[in-house]
């Protein structure tokens, strides 16, 4: 906003420190908080009766308190191994924001080894959250497809359907900025990629929750049970 009001596209030292850290500590946040969220659907509809013992109110701020600090914990992280390279390839960044990636690309070679161990480590426990996220999924589609009363189970998947598909547009983008090609990449693809990851799962989230559309949950759960029925034959 403030480059697009100054007609700039220059951002100081400082700014990008500030822009970087926002960025991851509120995009590992927000998938620390999904996860938790496909264990609270968990409970919800597998193991109803003992919702309140599980996720009382106490255990809900301890485990919201726990991705918050999660979250700022591998920012602080990745703020302080990033900025710690010494650049040598000038200071101009080939993205519309200051971008991991991207300032890797400007560091001296064979001095970004520590960031690149901090990105692995980072991956490995996203890749665990999200296997989280798709073992608590199928069990709740288990426990969902076990329900005789075709009004209960579809009002346990409309109670899903949001959080799947803020994660499945959140983990899709992510997935491809990160882990596309090298032979595809190319600077337009990379700002769109970006944009994609960064901007629309956030700006789609409102909308998402709030949806209220009957025809499209409607759609939604035929095409599930399609799927689960075309499967189980």
């Amino acid at each position: 906003m403030a480059n697009t009001l100054w007609d700039t596209r220059a951002i100081s030292y400082t700014g990008c420190v500030v822009q970087l850290f926002f960025f991851v500590f509120l995009i590992s946040t927000e998938f620390c908080l999904l996860t938790l969220m496909a264990y609270d659907h968990y409970v919800a509809i597998c193991h109803p009766l003992h919702y309140g013992t599980l996720l009382g109110s106490r255990a809900c701020v301890h485990m919201a308190a726990a991705a918050w600090a999660s979250g700022l914990f591998y920012s602080v992280l990745h703020i302080a191994n990033t900025f710690s390279l010494p650049l040598c390839h000038g200071n101009a960044v080939d993205q519309f924001f200051c971008e991991i990636p991207q300032i890797l690309k400007l560091s001296c070679s064979g001095t970004y080894l520590r960031e690149i161990g901090v990105i692995v480590v980072g991956a490995c426990l996203f890749f665990g959250c999200f296997v989280f996220i798709v073992v608590s999924y199928v069990q709740i589609f288990r426990a969902v497809l076990r329900i005789p009363s075709e009004q209960a189970r579809h009002k346990a998947f409309s109670t899903c359907l949001p959080h799947l598909a803020v994660v499945s547009l959140f983990v899709s983008t992510s997935f491809f900025a990160y882990l596309k090609p090298p032979s595809i990449s190319s600077l337009l693809l990379d700002m769109v990629v970006s944009f994609l990851y960064s901007v629309v799962p956030s700006a789609v989230n409102p909308l998402i929750y709030s949806m209220r559309s009957q025809e499209l949950k409607d759609a939604m759960w035929k095409l599930k049970t399609g799927c689960f029925q075309a499967a189980t034959k």
